[in-house]
């Protein structure tokens, strides 16, 4: 059963055709909508913990990279909205919560559902 702690999501694009500036717009484009679904608690761009020195293009964020928090009765809504705004591109999912994490990559609509499932399911045993 999951916990009563927030469980934390980290999204990373990787699209291969897409370079930094394109992966970086696609998470900011995606981080909006995160921002406005009233399931999220927080979401954010991901900081570098180790910037290089003068870096000042990206604001010393690692490039396409987002996390989430939700409660564990939200769960399902964040699964159900990531399946239907990201099929079909390529991305990698952390999912974090109860102290156990899993990492889970897909590059098709099937397997993004199928690792939205995996982490509904590893969240809840």
């Amino acid at each position: 059963m999951v916990a009563n702690s927030n469980v934390k999501f980290t999204i990373r694009f990787e699209d291969p055709n897409l370079d930094e500036e394109g992966l970086d717009g696609e998470a900011r484009r995606f981080l909006n909508e995160l921002r406005d679904l009233d399931e999220v608690e927080a979401a954010d761009r991901v900081l570098d913990p180790n910037p290089p020195e003068g870096n000042k293009a990206l604001g010393g964020f690692l490039v396409g990279i987002l996390s989430a928090e939700v409660s564990p009765t939200n769960i399902k809504a964040l699964c159900r909205f990531l399946g239907d705004r990201l099929g079909g591109k390529p991305i990698e999912l952390v999912v974090e919560g109860n102290g156990k994490t899993l990492n889970v990559k897909a590059h098709s609509r099937e397997e993004l559902d199928a690792a939205v499932e995996a982490a509904r399911k590893f969240l809840e045993a």
